[in-house]
Parts: C-alpha cells; sequence; structure tokens
C-alpha cells in the first residue's frame, strides 16, 4: 500500500536518506526544506531513482513559526489526507541563536515547529496515521523557562539534550491525551553518531551510516512492529524499545511542557 509521508528536513542527512528509501518503494513523498535550490536538486535526484512514486516539494524555515504555519497550511491546501509525519528536521549549533519570534532556534526547529506543525495537519492524519519524532539518546531535563527565552545558554549540548526530551515529552502526552482519537506518536533515537551534517558539527566526525537511521525511520513510519507503539520510544543504540528519560513518563512534567509550548505559540499570535 503507496502512502503519503512528509520528511522533513529531507534535503540532507538522515531525512535525505529517509527520502530516499521511501521514494524507492513508489510512495508519495513530500520533502521539506529551507533551502530552496537545494530542495530543487534533492527533487530532481529523486525522481530520477527507478520505481520513484510522487514527489513534492515545501520549503519553509523551521526556526519561524509563521513559516511553519504557512508550511502546514500549504500541504492542506494540496492534501486531503497524510498518512504520516516524520518530524527529522533538527539542529545543534546554529549562527545565530534567537528567532525572528524572539525564541531560541534550537528549541523552535528541534521541538516547538514540530509541535505546531503536527497539530495543524493532525486533521490530515485522522486516527489511522503516523508521527514519527526524532529523539536522542541524549536527553535531559527541560528548563521551560530556557524554552520560552531568546537564547537558552551557551552549551548547545545541553540545549539539544533537553530539546529532544522535549519531543519525546510531548509525543507521550499527545499519544496518551488522544489514544484512539488521533495518529499514534512514535519518538525515535535513530542511533547516535550517524554520518549527518549535525554530527559532524557537533562532534567532528564522520559518523556511522545514514541508512541505520534511515531503516528505523521507515519502519517506524510503516511496519506493523509498530503498529501499536503509540506514546513509546524506541531506541535503535539499543535495538529495541526502552524507556525514556524518566521526566517523559511523568504525565505532570508532561502536561507542563506541553502547555508552555501551547502558551509560547500563542504569544507569536499566528492568526
Amino acid at each position: 500500500m503507496k502512502r503519503i509521508i512528509l520528511v522533513t528536513g529531507a534535503t540532507d542527512g538522515i531525512g535525505l536518506a529517509t527520502a530516499k528509501m521511501l521514494v524507492a518503494e513508489g510512495h508519495h513523498v513530500l520533502i521539506h526544506g529551507r533551502n530552496a535550490q537545494k530542495l530543487s536538486q534533492v527533487e530532481a535526484e529523486l525522481k530520477a531513482i527507478p520505481g520513484a512514486g510522487d514527489i513534492q516539494s515545501y520549503r519553509a524555515d523551521l526556526s519561524s513559526l509563521h513559516e511553519t504555519a504557512a508550511l502546514a497550511d500549504a500541504i492542506s491546501a494540496q492534501h486531503n489526507k497524510l498518512d504520516v509525519i516524520i518530524n527529522n528536521a533538527g539542529v545543534y549549533k546554529v549562527g545565530q541563536i534567537t528567532s525572528v519570534d524572539h525564541l531560541d532556534v534550537r528549541f523552535v526547529v528541534n521541538t516547538i515547529a514540530p509541535y505546531l506543525l503536527t497539530q495543524r495537519l493532525m486533521p490530515l492524519l485522522g486516527s489511522t496515521g503516523r508521527v514519527v519524532n526524532l529523539s536522542s539518546a541524549a536527553q535531559a531535563s527541560v528548563n521551560l523557562a530556557a524554552l520560552a527565552s531568546a537564547n537558552a545558554g551557551p552549551a548547545d549540548g545541553a540545549v539539544y539534550a533537553q530539546s529532544k526530551l522535549a519531543i519525546t515529552m510531548w509525543s507521550v502526552h499527545l499519544a496518551t491525551t488522544l489514544q484512539h482519537r488521533g495518529p499514534a506518536f512514535i519518538a525515535v533515537n535513530p542511533a547516535s553518531f550517524l554520518g549527518s551534517k549535525l554530527v559532524k558539527e557537533a562532534y567532528g566526525m564522520a559518523g556511522a551510516d545514514l541508512n541505520i537511521g534511515a531503516d528505523i525511520l521507515c519502519r517506524a513510519a510503516l511496519s506493523d512492529e509498530f503498529a501499536h507503539a503509540s506514546g513509546r520510544y524506541f531506541d535503535n543504540d539499543q535495538g529495541q524499545f526502552t524507556a525514556p528519560h524518566a521526566d517523559a513518563l511523568n504525565i505532570v512534567k508532561n502536561q507542563q511542557l506541553v502547555a508552555a509550548i501551547e502558551s509560547i505559540i500563542a504569544q507569536v499570535n499566528l492568526g
């Protein structure tokens, strides 16, 4: 069965490797990127894959919540159904920490924008869709004041770990609160130190085969083994479902985090 799948951050790294796998299987893939020229190049590359299904490109800078909302609107205008969202786009080091919305870009791209995008596209997913969220083995308790700040601090690693726990927490929260009334929410650590641009910038190392991460994302998006995995965390370093950071299992902390995200989005006044 061919599905309609959105992959954010699909112009390089794990996102591109995942898009290639999905396209080769004939799925209808919506690719997102920040750079229009790069997005066009990747679209042409994907269309050249034998057996390629339909491919559509969407440009948006996810560090802007207005552009994130516009991305959701553009997809909704062209589609009345979406089977899977893979929230892959992420950052570690950034040149400009404070976003146009006076928030920390690292939290916006890694945590807040995927939440906003998912919420706006929820009607297209229905109760049969899946949302695959990129988590990480790096997870640390979230400072809610930092989440809402213009600069969460100079330590990229600390902010990254908080942002990845945060996306795991809202995955668990939405799975718990929506249950059968919404799509499945699955948080995945695609594997540590894969050869992405993010890993090279963060750790100065080439990293392992990106297809390791792409394979688990495709499985989480499509396979029967994840059919009843909503609210669970898959750690690809261990090759199995495991417990995330304890905070993600705390109902109250999850509620507080989501309330903070909702408050941030409301203050930006997206209209």
